[in-house]
Parts: structure tokens; sequence; C-alpha cells
């Protein structure tokens, strides 16, 4: 790689569609995330893993609605006014993920994008792709899709 293509490439830009859990801001590729959806309407599913709530239908799709908060290792997400799910494309099937509340979509640079601390160990430090400073001296947290939706991550 030439010395002008490797600068290219840290100019890239990515956009990531962000919300919160608790307190704490991540995100996610916004090319993974089909739409945000505030309904609420869940059908529970017996025997389920305890981190599905339910499944929901959207426009005759029946989608799979995870707590992704219970399912990354913490606390349950409770379900407020605020709550939204975000509908993900996962391989053929689309999974919806409860977020406590949704941010803006943040727009930065490869060069912007820090690795994981290297403390953050275990499954925790596995489910994520990288950190942002944002403008609003927030840290957001990259999660990677595949290991949040990893069956083995619980």
């Amino acid at each position: 790689m030439t010395e002008n293509q490797a600068k290219n490439e840290l100019e890239k830009e990515h956009q990531f569609s962000c919300f919160y859990l608790g307190d704490t801001l991540y995100g996610y590729d916004i090319d993974l995330v089909q739409e945000v959806n505030d309904q609420l309407d869940l059908t529970r599913v017996p025997l389920a893993p305890d981190y599905v709530l339910g499944i929901m239908n959207l426009r005759g799709q029946i989608i799979t609605v995870i707590d992704q908060q219970k399912k990354i290792g913490l606390k349950s997400s409770q379900i407020t006014p605020k709550s939204r799910v975000l509908i993900i494309k996962s391989g053929t099937e689309y999974i919806g993920l409860l977020a406590d509340r949704i941010a803006e979509v943040i727009t930065c640079t490869e060069k912007e994008i820090a690795k994981p601390p290297s403390n953050v160990n275990g499954i925790q430090g596995k489910l994520f792709k990288g950190i942002v400073h944002t403008k609003r001296n927030e840290l957001l947290a990259l999660l990677d899709i595949d290991a949040v939706l990893d069956d083995e991550q619980v």
C-alpha cells in the first residue's frame, strides 16, 4: 500500500447509528441498521433464552427482539417511552435489538476510531470493534454485531 493509499484509508468516513444502553453510548455501522422502530408490543416466546424479549410482527415479517443489554452481560433493560428497537439484518433474517434510547448518527474518519482498551477482556472485550471520542465529549463504544448475536456470548 502506498503512502497516499494509506492516508486515504485513514480519511475514509464511517457512519454509526448510535443508542444508549443505560448511560453508555453505543453504535453499530449504519449500513447494518435497517430501521429504528418504536413498536414494543411483543409476544413472549416460551422456553426462549432470557435475553429474548419476544417476537414482533413488522409489516408481516416476524422479528425476534433481543434485550441487548442482557445479551452482552449487563443488567436487563427497562422498557420506557424512550425505548426503541433497532432492526438489524443478520444473515438472511432480521433481528430487533432493544435500546434504552436513540442518539444521533455519528460520522467519523478511520483515524478517529481507537482500538478498544486492552484492559477490556473476556466476553465483553470481544464485543467491541473500537472506541470513538465524540465531539460532545462522550465515548462511543462501537459494537461488533456478529459478536453480540453470537449464541456463545451468553
